[in-house]
């Protein structure tokens, strides 16, 4: 959803979160299908009134759509998006504040890793159908929210930043994706609210392998401080980092790390499965060969997934495991349909495991 009041171009549903917020989406809802900036090409005159009119009736129609819609614009459009977990509820509010983690794709300027906070109404929160936006031309509001973004935390960046994302077992703990080859990983307690006017970044650590930028990046959910990150070279790596944020380590600056495992795939989304012993060790992957991989990060056959699938018949997005059932997932891809469910159905067998895969569309 785009959160500017001019319509934008986008190729699908990854452009909607690129340049603004998405505040329609329920705040727990991380899957990077909402994510990851594309070029967007030149387009006719024909096309930009097709995108206008269509983005005018969607706002017009918004009220029938969504119990609620908030619009801010960015200072600069954030290739990234995530909601961090915690909640604040003020007492006697009716609102609860919600943060965010953003980034900055400036125009040769210097970028920021952001956390931001913003304003939502209560469940039982009142609808005030008398207030009257008179910019806006419309009614309704609720009590004494804001809806504005406000940025709390800006540290500085190594050019624009491609994905970011918090680690599970510590939200303080940030990794990032940069224009370099480098996963930068930052703790934004350790760092002053306002940046450094040299405009120096500083991470906490830094992951050197990669030769190539990227935006395959997703922490380990059952593990604690395992990282996957992907590039365009190819291989993706399963970093190990937890010990360097144990409570008898302090952080080490610029610290660079081995990497673990390689995979030799083609350009990758990311994401690991989500539950279950079997699954700590899974990782599911789609690229632009179109296909759906399975791999088991235990197999000494690095170069070979344990099961594909031709998910697509145009490159493949976008990858997110429902969090409540490791055996559903969702790919996004350029072939229009938005979404492929695969049921897994996995059987366990003393030191054999079998993946069967089918799909369907929506």
């Amino acid at each position: 959803m785009n959160y500017s009041d001019q319509p934008r171009h986008t190729n699908n549903l990854n452009d909607l979160a690129a340049a603004t917020v998405n505040l329609a989406l329920w705040p727990s809802l991380n899957s990077p299908y909402y994510e990851q900036l594309m070029p967007c090409p030149v387009i006719s005159k024909v096309e930009e009134r097709v995108i206008n009119e269509e983005y005018k009736i969607w706002k017009k129609n918004t009220p029938f759509l969504y119990d609620l819609v908030m619009t801010h614009a960015l200072e600069w459009p954030s290739l990234t998006a995530q909601w961090l977990p915690d909640v604040t509820k003020p007492e006697g509010k009716d609102y609860s504040i919600h943060r965010l983690i953003l980034g900055t794709h400036t125009s040769d300027e210097q970028n920021h890793l952001l956390i931001a906070s913003v304003q939502l109404p209560s469940e039982d929160a009142q609808f005030d159908a008398s207030h009257y936006d008179s910019e806006k031309g419309e009614f309704g509001g609720f009590g004494s929210v804001s809806g504005k973004i406000e940025i709390e935390i800006k540290i500085n960046h190594e050019g624009e930043v491609n994905r970011a994302r918090f680690m599970p077992q510590n939200p303080c703990i940030i990794a990032t994706k940069t224009p370099s080859s480098d996963v930068l990983i930052f703790d934004y307690t350790k760092h002053p609210s306002k940046p450094d006017p040299s405009g120096e970044c500083n991470p906490d650590l830094r992951l050197r392998g990669h030769q190539k930028e990227g935006y395959g990046l997703s922490w380990n959910p059952n593990l604690n401080g395992h990282l996957l990150s992907a590039s365009d070279d190819h291989p993706f790596f399963d970093w190990t980092i937890n010990a360097f944020f144990s409570p008898a380590c302090s952080l080490r600056r610029g610290t660079a790390l081995c990497w673990k495992t390689r995979k030799v795939i083609p350009k990758v989304q990311i994401d690991w499965m989500l539950l279950g012993i079997f699954f700590m060790k899974s990782v599911g992957s789609v690229a632009d060969d179109q296909k759906l991989m399975i791999w088991d990060t235990r197999s000494n056959n690095t170069s070979k997934p344990s099961h594909t699938v031709d998910a697509h018949t145009a490159e493949v997005n976008c990858l997110s495991f429902n969090p409540y059932s490791e055996f559903i997932l969702a790919t996004g891809s350029a072939d229009k349909k938005n979404f492929s469910i695969c049921f897994i159905l996995a059987v366990m067998q003393v030191q054999n495991v079998k993946l069967e895969l089918s799909g369907c569309s929506l």
